[in-house]
């Protein structure tokens, strides 16, 4: 029997000595459960749980993420939880960002209290938030600033360069301004035969 060292993994989980030529990779039941990162820079974790710290990470695949004074630039998860952290592009079935950044979030529920570049979601929740573009089924908040919002359903104190309506007065506005330039264009500057 084998013995199991219940100290959670570090980031160098796997140690190859240099003189091995072949290569091996860990069978499936052996990839860490959990992975608690410090004050570390990984380029890519792999885990069901992972949690970090004062890190930063290029890519994260987990069921769970747990973010807390951390950066990340590519993240798939089931559930994302952060704290005074920033993302860059976040696909995940629930996420919650409390005073933390986002370049883009794609996920079924969302729950922001910060900054995002772009929301897409089902359930889009934001208290004291600024976003540029918010598109969701439902939104709700506290204090909305966004550049553009388009929803059906939107419940409490939002503030908006642009909404669904503006947003279809402008493209068609943009386009019937966009097709009188074409035309004048070729009347003053085309061909004649």
């Amino acid at each position: 029997m084998q013995s199991v060292d219940p100290a959670p993994p570090r980031a160098e989980a796997q140690f190859v000595p240099e003189k091995m030529t072949e290569q091996t990779s860990l069978p499936e039941s052996d990839q860490p459960q959990v992975t608690n990162l410090t004050q570390v820079d990984v380029d890519s974790v792999k885990a069901e749980l992972v949690r970090m710290h004062q890190s930063s990470a290029q890519e994260i695949e987990a069921e769970e993420v747990e973010l807390h004074i951390s950066v990340a630039l590519d993240v798939k998860s089931g559930r994302v939880n952060t704290h005074e952290s920033g993302l860059g592009l976040v696909h995940a079935g629930e996420v919650n960002m409390q005073n933390s950044g986002a370049g883009a979030v794609r996920a079924e529920n969302v729950s922001i209290n910060g900054y995002a570049g772009a929301v897409v979601a089902g359930s889009v929740e934001m208290g004291n938030t600024y976003a540029g573009v918010v598109a969701g089924a439902k939104v709700r908040g506290e204090r909305i600033e966004s550049i553009v919002l388009l929803s059906p359903k939107v419940e409490g104190s939002v503030t908006t360069v642009m909404d669904t309506r503006g947003a279809l007065i402008a493209g068609l506005v943009g386009g019937l301004f966009a097709g009188l330039m074409l035309l004048l264009g070729r009347m003053l500057f085309g061909r004649k035969s």
